[in-house]
């Protein structure tokens, strides 16, 4: 095993095929429904666009010029100074490697960049490991959602301080 050469940029028109492919891998990976979750997000197919407006980034990890994991970060509706870690999902080969801690430092730092002074997120319960990370990193649970992403089987919700 030589060094990880991963980088971690934002994402590109060109980046939004594999990225696609990363998030439906994951999710059906995981055993996540196909419904009431990301997978069924139009967005999915166009990341690029659906990023490319104010206050919203989404960001991809790049290792011998493959995609391996992507996340991003994005206002909530009617809280004017909370966002949203957004579509974070790495395949197998990106995890236990740091590059999850390294992806979420990147995108908190560019929420307060932006302004925000909390970071939502929701998750499935199974994902034990995210859960892990994000309460490593200071992520506390919430009694119920913020917004309306319509993601319903996400009962998972969590808050942190920027």
């Amino acid at each position: 095993m030589g060094m990880s050469h991963f980088k971690i940029r934002e994402i590109q028109t060109k980046d939004n095929q594999q990225v696609a492919a990363v998030i439906r891998e994951v999710l059906v990976g995981a055993g996540a429904p196909k419904i009431g979750t990301a997978y069924e997000d139009k967005a999915l197919d166009d990341m690029f666009e659906t990023y490319n407006k104010p206050k919203t980034t989404y960001f991809v990890v790049e290792e011998n010029n493959r995609v391996i994991g992507a996340a991003g970060i994005g206002p909530v509706d009617g809280e004017d100074d909370v966002c949203e870690l957004q579509k974070m999902y790495f395949l197998d080969e990106a995890r236990g490697r740091g590059i999850g801690k390294q992806m979420m430092d990147t995108c908190l730092q560019k929420a307060r960049d932006y302004g925000f002074k909390r970071c939502y997120l929701e998750t499935l319960p199974y994902l034990k490991s995210a859960i892990h990370l994000y309460n490593k990193i200071g992520f506390k649970n919430l009694d119920g959602p913020m917004g309306k992403t319509g993601h319903y089987s996400c009962t998972v919700w969590m808050i942190k301080e920027l």
